[in-house]
């Protein structure tokens, strides 16, 4: 029998919890063992739960238990997780987390401490929740030159961005209602300003590279300045707005990128809604493939982090090689990407627009916008894009076309 630690008994360490209760028959079969929470590490006490015995209140219960095979990280947060993490995997035990901010920042450092003590650290739940896009990565595409991932990676701003469309209301409204339904959170930063996705992009980048992406060095803009103009134009246009991170492989090594997007509709990422993911994996054999699924929630997130145990159950007493080291990737400069942009600005301003970004642009109007010039540019690099739009006088704003 195989015994684990959860560490952390809220949303998803209670899902992981419940996971293993109503599924144990198949977890059973999976790791081919029973496996069995010995501990649950919280602050609180929960009289009355089904396994408030199984509740302690230190660390060092756990780390001096040598009947712990597993360790489940589901507390979130850099400190005291990432001390936890580090001690148990100094002492041979494996781990696996759901907790995106600690691998983005110390993923490399656990994965290479793993493997000095002949142990494993997962992490599947840090992105997508529950669908499975790191084991895909590192096992089923290990063997694919993988040149792109683009996806929509975080569910909150995928909910407010489709109610925002759906019902043509604003921003600051949707964003209330989704906290009144437990989809944002009261301090709703980390998800509306990018941040979130942000450290999911930068891990996807790592594993993508075999290298350490970062999360500071990515370019990050959120959705707060998406208006129901914008949306007006996009419907306009035939395409969706949708905040994406977005990984690159060039000549000068990656571009990546977090930003909201206008999407044409023959993208499937265009009908991706509500709280749903999805990310996108291009290939040089295999060419495009994508991964949809709930990216956040409770069962979703859990099912993930049970996944990761069973690997760790069945790999006992070695180490589970994870495409991700200390190396410093190299980051491309963004400021010659190139693509094409949307803008927006008074109506005042359209000779000046075209003085600045040539008589060709396409000019775009929507019958619900008035007083506006609209215009989608040519292919135009990152740099000079920036440059030009900062001597545009009213400018309203600007979207990249995916």
């Amino acid at each position: 029998m195989a015994k684990a630690a959860v560490l952390g008994y809220g949303t998803v360490g209670s899902g992981v919890v419940e996971v293993l209760d109503t599924n144990s028959a198949e977890v059973e079969a999976s790791a081919g063992e029973k496996v069995e929470v010995k501990y649950i590490l919280d602050l609180r006490d929960f009289p009355g739960d089904k396994h408030e015995s199984q509740i302690v209140h230190d660390i060092e219960v756990i780390l001096n238990d040598p009947e712990i095979d597993v360790i489940c990280e589901t507390m979130g947060g850099l400190e005291p997780a990432f001390t936890f993490e580090k001690r148990a995997l100094e002492k041979g035990i494996s781990v696996c987390t759901s907790n995106k901010e600690l691998v983005a920042a110390h993923g490399p450092e656990l994965v290479r401490i793993a493997k000095e003590h002949n142990c494993s650290y997962l992490f599947e739940a840090s992105v997508g929740g529950g669908i499975p896009i790191l084991r895909t990565l590192n096992t089923s595409l290990k063997h694919e030159k993988i040149d792109s991932i683009t996806g929509i990676l975080n569910g909150t701003t995928n909910y407010i961005l489709t109610k925002m469309d759906r019902e043509k209301i604003g921003f600051a409204t949707v964003l209330k209602e989704a906290q009144n339904k437990g989809y944002a959170e009261r301090k709703p930063e980390a998800d509306i300003e990018g941040y979130d996705a942000c450290r999911k992009t930068a891990i996807l980048a790592s594993l993508m590279s075999g290298q350490y992406v970062k999360y500071e060095d990515i370019e990050t803009e959120g959705i707060t300045k998406i208006t129901q103009e914008d949306f007006a134009y996009a419907r306009s246009l035939g395409m969706s707005i949708k905040l994406l991170g977005m990984i690159k492989k060039n000549n000068s090594g990656f571009f990546t990128m977090v930003s909201p997007f206008l999407i044409p509709s023959e993208n499937p990422l265009a009908f991706v809604n509500d709280v749903f993911n999805a990310i996108v994996v291009h290939g040089n054999m295999l060419g495009s493939t994508m991964y949809y699924g709930k990216g956040a929630g409770k069962q979703a997130t859990a099912s993930a982090v049970v996944a990761d145990l069973i690997d760790l159950v069945i790999h006992k007493g070695s180490h589970m090689d994870v495409n991700l080291t200390d190396s410093p990737a190299d980051l491309s400069d963004n400021g010659s990407y190139v693509h094409r942009f949307f803008v927006r600005v008074d109506e005042n301003s359209e000779d000046q627009a075209k003085e600045l970004f040539g008589s060709s642009i396409e000019v775009i109007e929507s019958k619900d916008v008035f007083g506006e010039f609209a215009f989608v540019t040519d292919l135009i690099s990152e740099k000079d894009f920036k440059a030009k739009y900062a001597q545009l006088v009213k400018a309203k704003g600007f979207l990249r076309e995916l």
